[in-house]
């Protein structure tokens, strides 16, 4: 295994006015390929800073933050986009696909975004959408694709340009049972492909799946069950 992503001793602070919110506490932890983590706790707690620091989205406001061997904290913007579309695949709630585009586009465009050729990048998604079971829906928009096709397309779609950090903001939120599982079984098959995946969660389901799981409250971290359900 090795170390994909980890803090050390990095927090989150927002100032509003005279005030100081503490999104989350000095933290340091490491996030290992081959695990599934599952971030838990209640609304607010600072699991979607702790992720958003993990995918680059956001610098820490103290320590520091690693993905790989490259520190978040040195980088530009400009710098950390890159770093988000060559080394983090994203799995949100809501899917996120590029309503224009049919699902074959849809998991082409960070491939177009790096740069690769038209032909290169359809041969690349056409591999993971037949790994999926999606061949027959390529053409469709993605308002013709049910919930579950739908974040199978993104989670293709994250794995397009082969990044060792998988980031999952409640990807079964607004699943039945059947394509939870089914979405559940892929994202454990990924980090068995030598991955580290990371899901932020509210959902019981998934603790079956989990080979570690992280609890957050108040903006401090543990790796001891609270009173969540969990």
């Amino acid at each position: 295994m090795k170390i994909a992503a980890r803090l050390i001793e990095a927090g989150k602070e927002y100032k509003t006015g005279e005030s100081t919110i503490v999104a989350l506490q000095p933290t340091t932890t490491e996030f290992r390929t081959g695990e599934i983590t599952l971030l838990v706790g209640p609304s607010g707690s600072g699991k979607t800073t702790l992720l958003s620091l993990l995918g680059s989205v956001i610098y820490p406001s103290t320590g520091q933050v690693w993905v790989g061997d490259t520190c978040v904290n040195d980088l530009s913007e400009k710098e950390l986009a890159h770093l988000r579309l060559q080394h983090i695949g994203f799995v949100f709630q809501g899917f996120n696909l590029l309503a224009p585009l049919n699902a074959l586009e849809n998991v082409m465009e960070p491939l177009l975004l790096q740069g690769v050729k038209r032909k290169e990048a359809k041969r690349r998604a056409m591999e993971l959408i037949r790994k999926f079971g999606m061949e027959d829906r390529i053409y469709n928009l993605p308002r013709n694709l049910s919930g579950g096709q739908q974040q199978r397309i993104a989670i293709a779609r994250s794995l397009v340009t082969n990044p060792q950090l998988i980031l999952c903001d409640e990807p079964t939120a607004s699943l039945d049972h059947k394509s939870a599982r089914m979405v559940m079984d892929m994202l454990s098959q990924l980090s068995l492909d030598d991955r580290a995946v990371i899901v932020v969660t509210h959902d019981v389901r998934l603790k079956k799946y989990a080979d570690r799981t992280i609890y957050v409250s108040e903006g401090r971290i543990s790796e001891t069950a609270m009173e969540d359900g969990f």
